[in-house]
């Protein structure tokens, strides 16, 4: 149906093109002498010939035509397959460009009769598939435009953030306190602003929460389940608590590491690091930012024991050295008993001898008060 359908079109076209085309040649003066055209009848006949002619030519001509026209659509169905819809986007695009930059150019080609109309016409196919090629083949570097513009204004509501930040330190707000990932997790971050000992505003980095993310969805279960606890805790101390709390979007590009990215924002913002981290808050150190370092807090936040104090413990388990056992305290702190082992899964005295206090935690050494 479709093919008989282009058929009579084209058909139609014929009749309609050879009409044109005889109608110009009889204008010709010399034609119009010859004897038999310089009549009334002549004329008519003449027009109905090579109308009739060209139709017929269109006509027999037609099904090449329309071959060559699905050929096309398949060809261009084929490779349209091999581009991804941004690709068609920006070559459309492109397309387009080129042709209302083209329509000024080459305008007066148009005012030049037959000939200037189909070079004008040409030019405008030419620049057509020029200005699509061209977009497809620079679109990375158009993205890359763009997501640089889209950087460099989050840029400057980062430092208008920063500004009304440093702002507010000076009006005499508190510090801000910079979350890394750890700390999140660990979650002993909501009991502690929720007893007032810290003061807003938080801040969480945009880059902590992807990373955040990123262990939530983690195939592993243990830190699938860590992951979801960060962003529950993160929810609470959003929902349940008075505290200031900040989302910050802005990014350091250049720098890879997360621990590197949140050193970096804590000299940005004048703010100080909240971790239990060992490794960052060593680092912190050194950097000279300043770190409030959860484990330091619980071990300052435990009674003081001193050498020669004497406590009553179960050994529940070996040591690493020789005659050894362990005892913990119910804080967790660690006890390891001198010749403690015989005395394995029972309660017994014993005398503290000295104290290993670090970073990462505190450890008793005793040994048993029959000794």
């Amino acid at each position: 149906m479709f093919k008989k359908f282009i058929r009579g079109i084209f058909t139609i076209m014929g009749l309609l093109l050879g009409y044109i085309i005889g109608d110009s040649v009889l204008k010709i003066e010399t034609v119009r002498e010859i004897g038999y055209l310089s009549g009334t009848v002549g004329p008519v006949l003449f027009l109905i010939f090579i109308s009739l002619l060209f139709g017929i030519i269109f006509y027999l001509v037609s099904p090449m035509i329309y071959n060559l026209i699905y050929d096309l659509i398949e060809y261009t169905e084929k490779n349209m397959k091999n581009f991804t819809i941004a690709e068609i986007i920006y070559g459309a695009v492109g397309a387009v460009i080129a042709l209302i930059i083209m329509f000024f150019v080459a305008r007066p080609l148009n005012d030049m009769g037959i000939i200037g109309s189909i070079f004008y016409v040409l030019l405008n196919l030419l620049s057509a598939v020029i200005g699509m090629r061209i977009m497809v083949v620079k679109k990375d570097d158009i993205n890359n435009v763009i997501t640089s513009m889209k950087k460099a204004n989050l840029s400057k509501e980062k430092i208008s953030k920063d500004k009304k930040v440093k702002s507010s330190q000076k009006a005499g707000k508190t510090i801000p306190k910079v979350l890394d990932t750890s700390v999140i997790i660990d979650g002993r971050i909501f009991d502690i602003c929720e007893t007032g000992f810290v003061e807003g505003p938080l801040v969480i980095p945009n880059f902590v929460l992807d990373e955040l993310r990123h262990i939530s969805d983690s195939s592993d279960s243990l830190k699938r389940t860590r992951g979801r606890r960060g962003l529950d805790i993160l929810n609470k101390i959003q929902k349940e608590l008075e505290i200031e709390t900040e989302i910050w979007e802005g990014d350091f590009p250049k720098i890879a590491e997360v621990d590197a990215k949140l050193l970096k924002l804590a000299q940005t913002l004048n703010g100080k690091v909240v971790t239990n981290d060992y490794n960052l808050n060593k680092v912190a150190e050194v950097q000279g930012v300043p770190v409030l370092n959860i484990n330091e807090l619980s071990n300052a936040i435990k009674p003081v024991v001193i050498p020669g104090e004497e406590m009553t413990v179960e050994v529940v388990k070996d040591g690493k050295e020789a005659s050894q056992g362990v005892a913990y305290l119910d804080d967790g702190t660690m006890i390891v008993v001198e010749g403690g082992r015989k005395y394995m899964t029972k309660t017994i005295g014993v005398i503290v001898t000295s104290v290993l206090q670090t970073a990462a935690g505190r450890m008793i050494f005793a040994r048993p008060k029959d000794n």
